[in-house]
């Protein structure tokens, strides 16, 4: 029989686990001159798309209430997420000063290359086995959360 996981257990596998999910990540890419326009977490890229999908045509100030992120992080995000075409963002027609922000009609290669990246390598690297089957049994298990939390799962616990 297994103990029940604690709250801080849980806490802490979450953070493990956004930790290999950015390992998983293929690497930005850097502009030719080596500077980034925009720097800013890959997370809350990550996070602010994950609410642009889920609610389009939404104004930065939705997005930033909705994901609990600060207003600039938003702003940086959309402005990164823009530039590699992963949304798009037009004039709200009812208030010419705010912007409205939806997913690109066509992912952009750099979603395309994410979408298509696996996680094995990173959780091997995570759990320092060569084992393949150890990491498709984590991989699996992992998966079966994603379907019973899927992000939509933290709006239910901030209403």
């Amino acid at each position: 029989m297994t103990t029940p996981m604690t709250p801080v257990e849980l806490f802490l596998l979450g953070r493990t686990l956004m930790k290999i999910g950015e390992d998983a990540l293929p690497a930005p890419r850097v502009p030719a001159d080596g500077t980034d326009r925009h720097p800013g977490s890959v997370r809350s890229a990550l996070i602010a798309l994950s609410d642009i999908v889920a609610h389009p045509d939404s104004a930065v100030g939705e997005i930033a209430r909705r994901t609990g992120l600060p207003q600039s992080q938003v702003s940086t995000a959309v402005a990164r997420l823009k530039e590699t075409g992963s949304i798009e963002t037009t004039q709200d027609p009812t208030d010419r000063r705010r912007l409205l922000v939806r997913p690109a009609a066509t992912p952009s290669p750099r979603v395309a290359e994410a979408r298509a990246a696996g996680i094995e390598d990173a959780l091997a690297r995570a759990m320092a086995t060569t084992d393949e089957q150890a990491v498709a049994e984590v991989a699996e298990a992992l998966a079966l959360l994603a379907r019973h939390l899927p992000p939509v799962a933290l709006a239910r616990l901030r209403s």
